[in-house]
């Protein structure tokens, strides 16, 4: 044993081979072997592990697979620097995410952090099995189905990115069955409308109290309306320009205001007017965002204050996305057609709005009632009826 640093003593019987033994005692064999004219040295494992003859065999293994022209130290250095799914999130949220929506982003690191990385995140790309996929979601799909068909989506983008990145050859996602998703429909009656409207009237917090009162009178995604700017606005004509960034479709999307969501906004841009004129007085750039939040950013999000609100105006079970679903629904009861509420709301599938046919039925049945009302001469007609029964003239 040497005093300091460690020794090898060769094996005369296996060419390279040989035992390495510290300072400290600790003793393990490695082989010597030449790579591309590079002297290498691999440890096989403790000596106190591998009996001399477990050990001759693997080194002669070895040998072969280096007399083929492997490397086998230096695929050993590969493999322990091969990217793992964290290295992939890292990568993913530099390159990929800023090309997305802000709302878009926010999730997305969500799931990222919460589920991928505590659950796979360690694993080698490479190594990622679908096996180890399914285990996740599994574990997920009881508590929170959405969200675990949600995680499974952004990793299956993730592992499309591998593929392009020649992290590894193929998707492990696909084929995992994922979770069946109730969906919701969860519209406001015009009691809880009410209700809703005199609690933001008189909310202290007039900024998200705005932005949830603009959701109501146009159905817009929180994304579109929190990142709403004034320069997107034409007050005069009552249009509403989204830019296309702040689209889930990605496209411009063009829509008119109502007289109510028109009233708001111009009540709102004389006060932005007015605070804008006192930062101007400071020297400070004017604030764009309708929607600011304390640091001159657009508004994030009102998830606290849509708690205390519905609290409030006792709303049970509503999602600030329901208000969406509610304004389609009474264009819907209104008796419009699919395409102009899919107009509204930025649809680019009809399927995706089809989901508010059934509201329909009640303007639709209101009017064969009254044309059979007229026909039967139950009715009050407003033209001479020719009766359906009886003998020609």
């Amino acid at each position: 044993m040497p005093e300091r640093g460690n020794r090898i003593y060769y094996d005369p019987g296996m060419r390279g081979l040989g035992v390495r033994v510290t300072s400290a005692g600790a003793r393990s064999w490695v082989l010597n072997y030449r790579a591309g004219g590079i002297e290498r040295r691999l440890t096989i494992g403790d000596a106190s592990a591998w009996t001399v003859r477990a050990a001759r065999a693997r080194a002669a293994e070895l040998r072969r697979e280096i007399d083929a022209g492997a490397d086998p130290m230096a695929e050993r250095h590969k493999a322990r620097l091969a990217p793992t799914v964290n290295d992939l999130a890292d990568r993913f949220a530099a390159e990929y995410l800023p090309r997305k929506r802000p709302a878009t982003q926010r999730d997305y690191a969500s799931l990222i952090a919460q589920i991928i990385r505590p659950a796979l995140g360690a694993k080698k790309v490479a190594d990622l099995r679908h096996a180890d996929i399914e285990r996740m979601h599994r574990s997920l799909v009881s508590r929170t189905p959405y969200r675990a068909n949600r995680a499974v989506a952004v990793l299956s983008r993730m592992m499309s990115l591998a593929v392009k990145w020649e992290m590894r050859a193929d998707n492990p996602c696909l084929g995992i069955e994922r979770a069946p998703e109730q969906k919701r429909e969860r519209f406001l009656t015009p009691a809880e409308i009410a209700r809703l409207g005199e609690t933001l009237a008189t909310h202290p917090e007039r900024t998200s109290a705005n932005a949830v009162r603009l959701l109501l009178l146009t159905g817009a995604r929180k994304g579109e309306t929190f990142a709403a700017r004034w320069a997107d606005f034409d007050l005069e004509a009552g249009i509403w320009s989204k830019p296309a960034a702040t689209t889930k479709t990605a496209k411009l999307h063009r829509v008119p205001l109502s007289p109510p969501a028109l009233a708001l906004l111009t009540e709102m841009k004389a006060e932005a007017d007015k605070e804008n004129g006192r930062r101007a007085a400071h020297g400070l750039p004017p604030i764009e965002w309708v929607f600011p939040s304390a640091h001159d950013q657009p508004l994030a999000s009102v998830k606290n204050f849509w708690k205390s609100v519905c609290k409030s105006a006792g709303l049970a079970g509503v999602r600030v996305h329901d208000l969406r679903h509610t304004y389609a629904a009474i264009l819907a009861s209104a008796g419009l057609s699919l395409p102009v509420i899919g107009a509204l709301l930025g649809h680019t599938q009809a399927a995706t709005t089809q989901r508010y046919a059934h509201l329909m039925d009640d303007p639709l049945r209101a009017a064969t009632e009254r044309a059979g009302a007229i026909i039967t001469g139950a009715g009050k007609p407003s033209a001479e009826i020719v009766p359906m029964t009886g003998k020609r003239a």
